[in-house]
């Protein structure tokens, strides 16, 4: 089987990943991509179960999501928050009107005991999607931040606070109790993934939750196909969200190399190849000192066919 004709896994957060995520779905035939999406932000809310980055996933690659904001639905409208602001209801976390109606419908399924698993590959399906999405693992894992003195669930940390404390550390509760989505290990086993491309997620609040999943990262090290990141930083920022925020406050360099430092010391031999941004060529050599091939490339993803273009890059390594 050629390269072009076997499936590609990617494995991503919320916004960022899913970028790249919709520039590897357009550049691959049809039912191809295999996303495996970090759940460990996943969390009941009003009754409901909200799982952040699925939907963000299954927005962004139906073409159905917010593109200002980067999250939740295009159109939306938002007729039960504003009632529940006159009612002095709880209304941190916005929920459209529209979007409203995946996590009602989601958690009708979950409480009449569906898998995740399950219930995600058909709103794929009814949302038009070739795709597959995958959640890491159907065991609950629920990310935790440590800051300040507090341990705050991620989404109060992230919404309600909004990643306004500082941050010295994380952790997954349920994580050694987890097992890794039993489709992708499967994939793996049955080498059906030419290439594992890394989106550019949080290394630690996207990535981590699932890596540290038991087994999974040591799973990917070992398999034949090629393991690529594509770097979150950017000439010392991160493109979308706190990881750059969060980086400072741990004491890592708010860097690509800093980036790849976590990798390598936290799950060695992981990574094949790194993906700089071409603002970032003076680090290759020190990436590269880490045991990683480099590749630089512009990885600014502002519109479709900048997500195209990096799918491109990043599919073209597999073949040289």
């Amino acid at each position: 089987m050629s390269a072009v004709t076997k499936a590609v896994l990617a494995i991503s957060g919320g916004v960022g990943g899913a970028k790249l995520a919709l520039g590897l779905a357009d550049s691959l035939p049809p039912g191809k991509l295999h996303v495996l999406v970090n759940t460990g932000d996943d969390f009941r809310h009003m009754g409901l179960h909200i799982s952040p980055d699925i939907d963000t996933l299954l927005y962004t690659l139906s073409e159905r999501s917010n593109a200002l904001q980067g999250w939740g639905l295009a159109d939306e409208s938002w007729n039960v928050m504003e009632t529940l602001e006159g009612l002095d209801g709880d209304t941190w976390f916005r929920l459209g009107d529209r979007d409203l109606a995946t996590h009602l419908w989601r958690t009708g399924r979950i409480d009449r005991g569906d898998k995740l698993l399950q219930i995600t590959g058909q709103l794929a399906r009814q949302m038009g999607i070739e795709s597959h999405i995958h959640p890491m693992c159907e065991e609950p894992v629920r990310t935790t931040v440590h800051c300040e003195g507090r341990d705050l669930p991620f989404q109060q940390y992230f919404v309600k606070e909004q990643c306004g404390p500082a941050v010295t550390g994380f952790s997954f509760e349920g994580i050694a109790q987890a097992r890794p989505n039993e489709q992708v290990m499967a994939g793996l086993n049955d080498r059906s993934f030419s290439s594992i491309v890394v989106c550019p997620s949080n290394p630690f609040v996207s990535i981590d939750p699932i890596l540290q999943i038991p087994a999974l990262w040591q799973a990917l090290r070992d398999n034949q196909a090629p393991v690529m990141l594509v770097s979150p930083i950017v000439a010392g920022m991160a493109i979308k969200g706190p990881a750059a925020k969060m980086m400072a406050e741990l004491g890592v360099p708010v860097t690509a190399l800093g980036v790849a430092q976590h990798y390598a010391n936290r799950y060695p031999g992981l990574i094949d190849v790194f993906v700089i941004d071409v603002s970032d060529a003076t680090l290759a050599p020190e990436i590269a000192s880490l045991g990683m091939e480099v590749t630089v490339a512009p990885t600014l993803m502002r519109n479709r066919q900048d997500k195209q273009r990096l799918a491109k890059i990043v599919l073209d390594l597999v073949l040289v």
